[in-house]
């Protein structure tokens, strides 16, 4: 179903295979917001082509998800045990 994924500045893009382009706040997903250029930019598709994984940044999203505009369900708390984790290793 998707594309292709790439980023502007505060925003994650998706292309989808039918046509449409979706648009998302990149602060939906903390996880790519703390990720570098080249961290969001290792991506792959998974599960037949409806979710997209960052294996650096253990970041899944799904198109459904996106489809119905819900941001990241991960509570600030993990967010911010996954940012101390990787700064300690």
């Amino acid at each position: 179903m998707y594309l292709d994924v790439r980023f502007e500045p505060d925003t994650l893009i998706v292309a989808l295979e039918d046509g449409r382009t979706l648009s998302v706040p990149l602060a939906w997903f903390p996880r790519l917001v703390h990720g570098s250029l080249e961290e969001r930019a290792h991506w792959r598709f998974i599960d037949d082509g409806t979710d997209v994984h960052w294996p650096d940044l253990h970041e899944d999203i799904s198109i459904q998800g996106l489809l119905e505009g819900k941001p990241s369900a991960e509570h600030e708390e993990s967010v911010q045990t996954w940012i101390v984790g990787r700064w300690a290793g």
